[in-house]
């Protein structure tokens, strides 16, 4: 849960910076910051699963 927390406090700071921020710049912080939050739905996911 405070790994969403965080990934969604950067999501945040990456939309305010993003009219300062080249577009390359952003379009790749926030395909990471994309990715990071699938895979840790998809860790939630097969946490709950399993149990």
């Amino acid at each position: 849960m405070i790994a969403l927390v965080a990934a969604l406090l950067l999501l945040g700071i990456m939309l305010g910076a993003v009219a300062q921020l080249p577009l390359p710049v952003s379009l790749v912080a926030c395909t990471l910051i994309g990715a990071w939050l699938l895979v840790f739905a998809v860790r939630e996911r097969r946490a709950r699963h399993l149990h």
